[in-house]
């Protein structure tokens, strides 16, 4: 009854996504002095949320049309790069380190998120 309480479930997508996005992030300062290695990176997590699990219709159990209790991001080549460097590489390692702390922030955000919901959900029914 309550594994499927809508914000144990975004927060665990969101946790989700920022370890795929910090997967990306490895990914792309290790190849840093790759030649013609593109930077990569993930769309948003409201973005992709939205557009898997949003709409004016939800549903509500596994048996509904369209229900889903996975969430997918793909990882995909950074649109606008912000430098090319001489070889064809797109990393910006200034820019990736940016990019790893506002991912580790995003992560511990879902973490707290799911942490306080259960802390509420414990209290709830008289446990501590």
């Amino acid at each position: 009854m309550f594994d499927k309480l809508d914000v144990f479930r975004i927060a665990q997508a969101s946790a989700s996504h920022a370890a795929l996005r910090l997967n990306a992030v490895s990914q792309n300062i290790a190849n840093a002095d790759t030649p013609g290695y593109r930077a990569r990176d993930v769309a948003p997590f409201a973005e992709t949320y939205r557009a898997e699990h949003g709409g004016d219709m939800r549903a509500t159990r596994a048996g509904h049309l369209g229900a889903s209790s996975s969430f997918e991001a793909a990882v995909q080549e950074r649109q606008s790069p912000e430098s090319m460097s001489p070889n064809g590489n797109s990393v910006s390692l200034e820019a990736e380190m940016v990019t790893a702390v506002d991912v580790q922030r995003q992560h511990d955000r879902a973490l707290s998120v799911y942490k306080s919901s259960l802390d509420i959900l414990r209290m709830s029914i008289g446990r501590k």
